[in-house]
């Protein structure tokens, strides 16, 4: 079985945002077992897997991520699109743009502490589409 399904996340600021459960809330039926691929369909934000528990973790990340990759260094040539968009594609590049997570039992088997991550790198952006690809018996 393959199913596959698109869907829109609501609008974020700069940051990093744990989004499981608005994901599982988009997922076609899921199957025993199989895998979850998940796409995000844009080029200056990204998936990771993560701590679910404490948001000081988000805090940390997006703070550590703003001094690995700096606004308005001399060095960069794309900045018609405004000072984070150049450091929003960077980042994105290092995050990435998909996960694979394995489904038991009929759901996503995340371990106790990990969740789905948006990575938002840019100050105001749209929404975001994901593609979830579902693959399983």
């Amino acid at each position: 079985m393959i199913a596959q399904t698109q869907f829109t996340l609501r609008p974020h600021g700069r940051g990093f945002y744990l989004v499981t459960p608005e994901v599982v809330r988009n997922l076609p039926t899921l199957p025993r077992t199989g895998l979850l691929h998940l796409f995000i369909k844009h080029t200056s934000a990204g998936l990771s897997i993560n701590e679910n528990a404490d948001p000081d973790v988000q805090t940390d990340l997006a703070a550590i991520f703003d001094h690995l990759v700096k606004e308005r260094e001399r060095f960069y040539t794309h900045t018609l699109e405004g000072d984070d968009d150049m450091p929003a594609h960077a980042k994105a590049a290092l995050v990435g743009s998909s996960v694979m997570i394995p489904i038991t039992n009929g759901r996503l088997n995340l371990g106790i502490w990990q969740g789905i991550y948006l990575c938002e790198f840019r100050n105001r952006a749209s929404e975001r589409e994901l593609v979830a690809t579902v693959m399983g018996l």
